[in-house]
């Protein structure tokens, strides 16, 4: 009876659970890791896999492989959540599983389904099993874990990246699934049209699961035509898709963010705008966005291009005025208007230099004459003492020393030869003459 009810319960799996493969060689894609001579590959056929941690993002196979794992090895395998496991439950396993190894030499191997879910404390509890040798472990998990996880466990552990499937390799899932007739749809006459199969790898983006629900659920809600055929087009595959989904976790959204950056300093606008569109598109704040162009005005294209400020200012007021998706625009013709911008950092270097000096310069008092004279008895304790007014000077320029007297000679804005700084490099060329040609004015002092 149990071996009847546990076959009804494999017949009504999903399609993507039946499909799951059973074997190395029924992988597709992560040839990276798991091709032929591949260090992970060999490691499981000799099963002297150690504990490793197995990252990506969802649907590319890494519950799968573990499944493999478990029926290759020799050892015991136990499977864990993070999200309900606690350390109660974690200290049963390995007790049992050092039990295990002292009498009959077995390993035991856990596999811990979303793994950077678990906290220090549950993470501290694994390690002394985890240095014996007690416990092989296998982490799944869809968040970066040298971010997302303690450093004690990754340092003990072997880390490897799955990536997205390709659409050739989810495509390939899916036929797969069509032609199989002890686990797909090979014993049923459907015809899947090449539009039908781009769609639903398109909007599956690399995940083989979301494919395969994708073809069940056509497959099942389509009617046989008068020839028998259950025929899947281009319409009844998107239909039977979800949305696109980008799965922007914490890392991801780093990325896309420093893509978008990164091309706006590059100055490639058409970049900039798809790295834009995919951030708004995972449902990234825009505001964050904006935030980032104000920014970039000022650390790449600065005074180079003073405009870039007002646009990026601009387009975050839009979007504080009207919201999306109509300040989607003014968003894009600032970051279009900053990547064709001339380009300069003079900016964000005099500010790095400047800030540097603060922190570790002496703490001289403020000259004299370049104290405040704005309060009553200023004059008697001799501030403003010959200080030199600029308006009163031809060309409202004075030579006079405005710098804290410890940096005197330090220059922190040094004018690139980009676009309208250009005309500011050469106002500065003149002015360093004028400072080498043109003594001090009487009454000038320094000193003070």
């Amino acid at each position: 009876m149990e071996d009847l009810f546990q076959t009804h319960i494999e017949e009504n799996a999903p399609l993507a659970d039946r499909m799951r493969p059973r074997t190395l060689d029924e992988i597709i894609g992560q040839t990276h890791i798991v091709g032929e001579g591949k260090l992970l590959r060999r490691a499981i056929l000799t099963d002297r896999l150690q504990s490793s941690i197995f990252f990506g993002p969802p649907g590319t196979g890494k519950t799968t492989l573990a499944a493999i794992i478990a029926n290759a090895t020799g050892g015991a395998f136990v499977k864990l959540n993070a999200v309900t496991a606690g350390v109660k439950e974690l200290r049963a396993i390995v007790d049992e599983a050092e039990q295990r190894l002292r009498l009959y030499r077995q390993p035991t191997y856990l596999l811990l389904d979303e793994c950077h879910r678990w906290s220090k404390t549950q993470s501290d509890s694994l390690l002394p099993a985890l240095e014996k040798g007690i416990i092989r472990f296998i982490g799944s998990t869809t968040e970066n874990p040298m971010i997302a996880m303690t450093s004690a466990i990754v340092s003990r552990c072997r880390v490897f990246q799955f990536y997205p499937l390709t659409s050739e390799d989810v495509e390939r899932a899916v036929l797969n699934a069509l032609r199989d007739e002890e686990r797909g749809f090979g014993k049923r006459n459907v015809v899947l049209e090449d539009e039908a199969l781009h769609t639903i790898s398109a909007i599956a983006n690399g995940d083989c699961r979301n494919a395969l629900n994708a073809l069940e659920l056509a497959v099942l809600t389509t009617l046989p035509d008068e020839a028998g055929e259950i025929r899947i087009t281009r319409e009844i595959a998107a239909e039977s898709s979800q949305r696109k989904v980008i799965k922007c976790d914490e890392q991801l959204f780093y990325d896309m963010l420093s893509a978008f950056c990164k091309s706006l300093r590059g100055g490639d606008s058409d970049a900039a705008i798809a790295w834009f569109s995919r951030l708004l598109y995972a449902g990234v704040d825009p505001r964050i966005i904006a935030r980032r162009l104000i920014a970039h005005a000022s650390e790449d294209v600065g005074l180079a291009n003073p405009q870039a400020m007002v646009q990026a200012v601009a387009a975050a007021d839009a979007l504080e005025h009207i919201g999306l998706p109509e300040a989607r625009l003014s968003l894009v013709q600032a970051i279009i208007f900053i990547c064709e911008s001339p380009k300069s950092n003079s900016v964000v270097m005099a500010l790095g230099e400047a800030a540097a000096d603060a922190e570790r310069s002496f703490d001289e008092p403020v000259p004299v004459y370049l104290r405040d004279t704005s309060f009553a008895g200023a004059a008697r304790l001799g501030h403003g003492k010959g200080y030199l007014y600029p308006h009163d000077f031809p060309g409202h320029w004075v030579k006079q020393e405005y710098m804290p007297p410890s940096l005197k000679g330090r220059r922190y804005y040094i004018p690139s030869d980009q676009g309208q700084e250009a005309k500011i490099r050469e106002n500065h060329e003149k002015r360093d003459l004028l400072r080498a040609e043109t003594p001090a004015p009487t009454g000038e002092k320094n000193e003070e």
